[in-house]
């Protein structure tokens, strides 16, 4: 089981960018796929974004494709979810997935672990 960590997360004006992060305990080949999701209370976890660890095909969720980028850096295990133009139904605390089993990109229970997640909220 890989450990993840996040972190980058914090309260934005609309408009402004946060970075999260996502390191992760060992290196993550399982299922060459990270993801970041985000849950909002009283709401299913959603799916944002998602990354392959070998060749870099990345996906997006339509809400925040050419406002967000996802990326890695292999040689430190770690995952990035750069997020501009921040609305605030962005508000959500952020959750990095790992160990990818299959499936659709987007659905949560295709991933085995998880971290803990950082707060995000954007205010008006």
């Amino acid at each position: 089981q890989v450990q993840l960590v996040e972190s980058g997360g914090g309260s934005v004006q609309a408009g402004g960018s946060l970075r999260l992060s996502c390191a992760a305990s060992r290196y993550t080949y399982s299922g060459n796929l990270m993801a970041w999701f985000r849950q909002t209370p009283g709401k299913e976890r959603e799916a944002v974004a998602a990354i392959a660890i070998l060749g870099g095909g990345k996906y997006y969720i339509d809400s925040v494709k050419g406002r967000f980028t996802v990326s890695r850096d292999n040689a430190k295990n770690t995952v990035y979810l750069q997020m501009n133009s921040l609305k605030p139904e962005d508000t959500a605390m952020y959750y990095c997935a790992a160990d990818y089993r299959g499936g659709v990109w987007s659905g949560p229970s295709n991933y085995r672990d998880w971290g803990q997640g950082t707060q995000v909220t954007v205010s008006s």
